[in-house]
């Protein structure tokens, strides 16, 4: 096992859930507070700051905070150290704690917050709710000597092109002839300075997502034997990585709504929930939002949803959810606590995965300001 700082776990973080999938204008996300160029032995994950959490922090011995909810929300115009924000500021600061926020990317993310509760509600055939995500495809097209072409082929495979589905290293190989003739000063792979050369070659077609251009271009070049190889890139109409907020799904089998609430209550761990609609008509398929999904409830409709869970939700959109026939569940915007054992998880098979010397704690602090009396 090796140390690790700030920078190399973020940035592992951040191959699962990157910043470009936040889906909400000017989303506070990324290093909230303090900096990530230092060593970090201990994480801790939590879904809010507060001084509490700070506390946690300190006697836990950690260095770095992840947080889902940005503990800087607004922009500030001052921070003052007699008001509690800036005495949470203040405490962070002196303790060397940096704190990194990400908020609706994880929201989003694959195995992130609403993955995470739809696991708890034993959801099967999922799918997204609304898309908020999608890469452009590229083609590119490579002509390679045909002894060559294994090797050239594999390397963009490992590079990442060529997946489709789920299916790896997908490519079309056309035959054919190139001619060149190499110049003074080239050191040509084959053929001779000054001479027409014909080689046998072959074409190489892959599809990749464009976040891999640079990668892929550069696992060619260093695998094609000549010193310029001749290639192009084309983007398709097609895009690929489609990903979004919330999520739609099936309960194992149909159970009353009034089952569903008692249920709920017992998977997300929450005292009581609040509910719209017939508790004895019968329910299956689930949509879902973690935390404040009010402007959702036409999405899920849409869906075809028996029942709509999330937290906040308004009285009038639970009037307007009523009126098309929508059952809501709302289990509170804390259910999204989910994400403290999800992510101590994930993060420490990353690290194990590259050998990091770091240890992933699990914030015991209750952050549900109400309370059920």
């Amino acid at each position: 096992m090796k140390s690790v700082n700030g920078q190399e776990i973020i940035q592992l973080f951040e191959s699962w859930s990157p910043k470009h999938l936040a889906c909400m204008e000017n989303d506070p996300i990324g290093l909230a507070i303090g900096t990530l160029n230092k060593p970090v032995n201990k994480v801790l994950v939590t879904l809010d700051v507060n001084d509490a959490v700070a506390d946690e922090a300190i006697a836990q011995g950690c260095e770095l905070i992840i947080a889902h909810h940005p503990p800087i929300f607004r922009r500030l115009a001052n921070i003052r150290t007699d008001n509690p924000a800036g005495q949470l500021y203040e405490k962070l600061i002196k303790h060397d704690i940096a704190v990194y926020a990400a908020h609706t990317n994880l929201d989003v993310a694959e195995g992130g917050v609403n993955d995470l509760l739809a696991d708890a509600l034993l959801l099967e055939n999922r799918s997204i709710l609304e898309e908020t995500y999608a890469e452009d495809v590229l083609k590119l097209s490579v002509f390679v000597p045909t002894a060559d072409a294994d090797v050239l082929r594999e390397a963009l495979a490992k590079a990442g092109a060529g997946r489709l589905g789920s299916y790896e290293a997908c490519s079309y190989t056309s035959s054919g002839e190139g001619r060149f003739r190499a110049l003074e000063g080239a050191n040509p792979h084959v053929g001779s300075i000054g001479e027409l050369h014909v080689e046998e070659e072959v074409k190489v077609e892959v599809v990749l997502p464009a976040s891999i251009k640079n990668r892929v271009l550069k696992a060619l070049l260093n695998a094609h034997p000549y010193e310029e190889p001749a290639y192009d890139i084309i983007r398709l109409e097609q895009q690929t990585n489609r990903m979004g907020l919330g999520r739609v799904g099936y309960l194992p089998k149909e159970m009353l709504l009034q089952d569903f609430a008692e249920f709920v209550k017992k998977q997300l761990d929450v005292p009581t929930v609040r509910v719209v609609g017939d508790l004895q008509s019968t329910v299956r398929k689930i949509a879902l939002v973690g935390g404040d999904g009010n402007k959702y409830i036409y999405t899920a409709k849409r869906a075809g949803a028996d029942v709509f869970l999330t937290g906040d939700m308004y009285f009038h959109t639970a009037q307007d959810a009523q009126a098309i026939g929508l059952q809501i569940v709302d289990p509170g915007h804390h259910v999204e606590k989910v994400m403290i054992a999800g992510v101590a998880k994930k993060m420490a098979t990353l690290c194990e995965t590259k050998k990091y010397r770091v240890e992933f704690v699990q914030s015991t602090i209750h952050t549900e300001p109400f309370l059920f009396v």
